[in-house]
C-alpha cells in the first residue's frame, strides 16, 4: 500500500487568453470544413428547393408568350405649311423618345386597347373573372390594405370602376417598350398566356398609337385655329378702338408739333433767367435803401454823400459837417430827396418781378398741359403699332392653321407588324439553377449558423484550443438506461470503447506527474449533469482492476447521486460519521459485490457543506486516508454552483475537470476555470464526456478522431 503524501498543487499560471485578433480572423480553411461537413444538409436543400423549383416551372407557372412590333420615329421636316410654332413633331432627343414610350403605356392609350379588344371579358386581365382558389389570401391582403389605407372606407370607388383600373394595371403591365440603341426606332412587345393574343393586341395597340398621334395633331390644330380666331377678331376691334381715340387725342389738344414745343421751353427758360435777375436787383436795391436811411438817421452825412454821389450833396457836406443848421436842412432835404427816388426804382423793380412770375407761371401751365397731351399722343401710338404688328402676326398664323387643317401625319410608323408570340416564360432551366444555388445558400447558412451560433465544444482539439488546458481523455456516452447499469456495463464489456476510453483516462492521470504520481484525484465538473460521476465511478473501477487499492468518496453530499449507483441504507454511515470518527472508517465504507472498491458514501448533515470541508477535521481525515488507500478518488460538487470543489481541491493531487460534449458552453469552462484560479488551484487536466459517436459522425468529426473513426469503431467491436 502507498502511504506516500503528494503535496497540494500549486497555484497556476492564468489560463491563456486567446488573442482578440484570433478570433476576429477568419479560418477559411476551418470554414470550408464546416461546409464540406455539413455536405448532405446543403445537399438535401439543395434537392429540395430544386424540387419546388421544378413543381412550379413545370406545374404551377402558367406559359406565357411575347410578340413584338417595331415602330420608327419620323425624323423632323419642315411641313407643308409652316406652323411648327403652333403643331411640332417628335424631338429625336433622347428623352423625346423616352416619352412616346411612356405614352404607349399611358392609361389612355391601354384604356382604348381594352375597349376595342374587350379585355374586360378575358380572365387573364380581369382577376374578377377567374375561379376562386381553393386557399385565397383576398381576405388577409384587403384587411392589411385597410389597415394601412388612411382613405375611409366610405370613399373607395365602385366595384365596377375598381375591376377597370385592375384591368388596366394588368395589362399595363403586359406591356413593355424599348428603344432600339442609336436608332430612332423602338420596340413594343406584348406578354400574354397565348401566342396569338400576344400579336393581336401588340398590332392593335401600335395602330391605336398611331391613330391616337395624327388624333391628337388634329385637334391640337382644331384649338389653335379657334383660339387664333378669338385672338385676331379681339386684336382687330381694339386696334380700332385705340385709332379712335387717338384721333380724338389730336382734336383736343392745342398741341402744334413737338418743335413748337421745345420753342416754348426755351422762352420758358429765358424768361426765368430775367425772373432771376430782376430778383437779384430788387434784393441790391432794398438793401442800398436800408443803408441810406440808416446813415441819415445817424447824420453821418460824410458817408452819406459818398454813397448817394451827388454833387449837391458833396457842395452841402461841408457847411453841415461844420454845424450850419441852414446846410444841414438843406442836406437832409436832398438826401430824402435821393431816397424817395431810390425807393421809386425799387417799385418799378418790384412790379417787374411780379409781372414776370406771373408770365413764367402761365408759360409753365401750358408747358406741362402740352407736354402731358404729347406723351399721352405718342402712348396711344406705340400701342396701336404694337397692336397692329401683333394682328398681323396672329391673322398670318391663323391662315397657316386653316391651311393645315387635314394634313396631319403620325409622327411614328410600323416597321414590322408582330408574328404570333414566342415562349419566354417560365424560364425552367433557369428557375432549376437559380433554385439550386438558392438551396445550396440556404444549407451553407444553415450550417454556418448552428456552426457560429454553437457554443459547446464537440472535439477535444477545440476544448485545449478554448482553455490551454490538457486534454487527459474523451469519454462516450454509456449506452445504458439507468446509473445503477453503469458497474454491469463495464463488467460486461471491458473492451468497449468506453472502457477503453476510461484506461486512457487513467494512464493520462496517473502519468500527468510522472515524478510524483497523483494519489487523491478530484473528478468535478462546471454544472450536474456532466458525466463527472460516471467518469469517477469508472476511473475507480478501472484502478481497482490494477490491483489498487482504491477509496471512492462522495463529496457532493448535498445531493448524494451515489445512491442511484450503489444500493445502500438511508441510515448507513458515510462520509460525515467518519470524518466526524463518529464511526470508524471501516464501518462506514461499503462494498459493491460487482467492483472492489471501498466506497465512502455522502451523509446527511446539519452543517454547511463548504464549512465542513473548511474545517480541520476534513483535513485530519484526509491525512489518516492517505495512509490507508493507493488511489482516492473524490466526487465533488459542480464548480459554478457551490464552492465545495475549490475548498476540497486544495487538498487533492490532481483535478480532473469534466466537460460535456457539445452542451457545457465556453462561458462555463472560461468561467470555472476563473474560479480555480482565484483558489490558487492549478486543474490537472480536462475530459470531454458523454460524447456521442454518431453525432461525431453527423459533424464531420467521425473520420479522424480515434475510437469515433471507422477504424476505430471496427477495432473496438472486434
Amino acid at each position: 500500500m502507498n502511504t506516500s503524501y503528494s503535496s497540494p498543487i500549486q497555484r497556476p499560471q492564468d489560463p491563456p487568453q486567446r488573442d482578440d485578433l484570433q478570433d476576429n480572423e477568419i479560418d477559411l480553411m476551418e470554414l470550408a470544413g464546416t461546409l464540406w461537413r455539413g455536405k448532405w444538409v446543403i445537399a438535401l436543400c439543395a434537392a429540395v428547393a430544386i424540387l419546388i423549383g421544378g413543381v412550379y416551372a413545370y406545374v404551377i407557372a402558367v406559359p406565357k408568350y411575347s410578340a413584338s412590333t417595331t415602330l420608327a420615329i419620323q425624323l423632323q421636316a419642315p411641313p407643308i405649311v409652316d406652323i411648327e410654332a403652333v403643331v411640332s413633331g417628335v424631338s429625336t432627343e433622347d428623352a423625346s423618345l423616352n416619352t412616346e414610350l411612356e405614352v404607349i403605356r399611358s392609361r389612355g392609350i391601354i384604356m382604348q386597347l381594352v375597349e376595342e379588344m374587350s379585355l374586360l371579358d378575358d380572365p387573364e386581365f380581369n382577376a374578377a373573372l377567374r375561379p376562386e382558389p381553393a386557399i385565397s389570401l383576398d381576405p388577409i391582403m384587403t384587411f392589411l390594405r385597410n389597415l394601412a389605407s388612411a382613405t375611409p372606407a366610405e370613399s373607395e370607388v365602385p366595384e365596377s370602376e375598381k375591376i377597370r383600373n385592375d384591368t388596366i394595371a394588368a395589362v399595363r403591365e403586359a406591356i413593355s417598350a424599348s428603344v432600339i440603341r442609336d436608332t430612332y426606332v423602338f420596340r413594343i412587345s406584348m406578354r400574354t398566356e397565348n401566342a396569338v393574343k400576344s400579336q393581336r393586341l401588340v398590332n392593335t395597340l401600335a395602330q391605336i398609337y398611331i391613330t391616337d398621334q395624327v388624333a391628337k395633331k388634329f385637334q391640337a390644330t382644331e384649338n389653335a385655329v379657334s383660339w387664333l380666331s378669338e385672338r385676331v377678331t379681339e386684336l382687330e376691334r381694339d386696334l380700332l378702338e385705340r385709332e379712335d381715340e387717338l384721333q380724338s387725342a389730336r382734336t383736343e389738344t392745342d398741341l402744334i408739333s413737338p418743335e413748337a414745343l421745345e420753342a416754348l421751353n426755351r422762352q420758358l427758360i429765358d424768361l426765368r433767367n430775367r425772373l432771376g435777375e430782376t430778383r437779384a436787383q430788387i434784393a441790391v436795391q432794398e438793401q442800398r435803401l436800408e443803408q441810406y436811411r440808416d446813415l441819415l438817421a445817424e447824420n453821418d452825412f460824410d458817408a452819406l454823400a459818398t454813397r448817394l454821389s451827388d454833387s449837391t450833396l458833396n457842395r452841402l457836406r461841408a457847411e453841415a459837417l461844420s454845424g450850419d443848421s441852414n446846410a444841414i436842412d438843406l442836406f437832409r432835404s436832398r438826401a430824402e430827396l435821393l431816397i424817395s427816388r431810390e425807393e421809386t426804382s425799387l417799385n418799378r423793380s418790384r412790379s417787374q418781378e411780379t409781372a414776370l412770375a406771373a408770365s413764367l407761371q402761365r408759360q409753365e401751365t401750358e408747358l406741362a398741359e402740352q407736354s402731358d397731351d404729347l406723351a399721352r399722343l405718342e402712348q396711344l401710338d406705340r400701342e396701336i403699332q404694337s397692336i397692329q404688328t401683333l394682328y398681323e402676326t396672329f391673322l398670318s398664323r391663323l391662315k397657316e392653321a386653316s391651311v393645315q387643317r387635314g394634313l396631319q401625319e403620325a409622327d411614328s410608323r410600323v416597321l414590322s407588324t408582330a408574328t404570333p408570340g414566342e415562349y419566354v416564360e417560365p424560364r425552367k432551366s433557369l428557375i432549376l439553377a437559380l433554385s439550386g444555388i438558392l438551396g445550396i445558400m440556404l444549407g451553407a447558412a444553415i450550417i454556418l449558423s448552428r456552426q457560429f451560433m454553437h457554443s459547446g465544444f464537440r472535439t477535444a482539439d477545440d476544448l485545449e484550443e478554448h482553455t490551454g488546458q490538457t486534454i487527459l481523455g474523451q469519454i462516450p456516452k454509456m449506452p445504458i438506461k439507468r446509473r445503477d447499469q453503469l458497474i454491469d456495463y463495464l463488467n460486461a464489456k471491458p473492451t468497449s470503447a468506453a472502457a477503453e476510453a476510461i484506461r486512457n483516462l487513467r494512464t493520462s492521470v496517473l502519468l500527468s506527474n510522472v515524478d510524483n504520481p497523483p494519489q487523491m484525484i478530484m473528478s468535478t465538473s462546471s454544472l450536474p449533469g456532466e458525466g463527472k460521476t460516471t467518469q469517477a465511478i469508472s476511473l475507480a473501477h478501472n484502478l481497482a482492476g490494477m490491483g489498487r487499492k482504491v477509496l471512492l468518496i462522495e463529496a457532493d453530499i448535498r445531493r448524494r447521486t451515489f445512491q442511484q449507483y450503489f444500493k445502500t441504507g438511508d441510515d448507513h454511515p458515510g462520509l460525515v460519521a467518519a470524518m466526524m470518527e463518529e464511526c470508524p472508517i471501516e464501518e462506514a465504507v461499503i462494498r459493491d459485490p460487482r467492483m472492489p472498491v471501498d466506497i465512502l458514501m455522502g451523509d446527511k448533515s446539519n452543517l454547511n457543506a463548504a464549512d465542513l470541508f473548511s474545517s480541520v477535521k476534513f483535513k485530519e481525515f484526509l491525512k489518516r486516508i492517505r495512509g490507508l488507500y493507493d488511489i482516492i478518488i473524490i466526487d465533488t460538487p459542480p464548480v459554478l454552483v457551490v464552492p465545495d470543489a475549490r475548498v476540497i481541491g486544495q487538498h487533492c493531487d490532481a483535478i480532473v475537470f469534466t466537460t460535456a460534449w457539445d452542451r457545457t458552453t465556453k462561458v462555463q469552462v472560461r468561467e470555472s476555470m476563473r474560479q480555480f484560479a482565484t483558489a490558487n488551484l492549478r486543474v490537472s487536466g480536462l475530459v470531454l464526456a458523454q460524447i456521442d459517436p454518431k453525432g461525431m459522425k453527423r459533424y464531420g468529426y467521425g473520420g479522424k478522431h480515434g475510437a469515433y473513426s471507422a477504424y476505430g469503431s471496427d477495432y473496438y467491436n472486434s
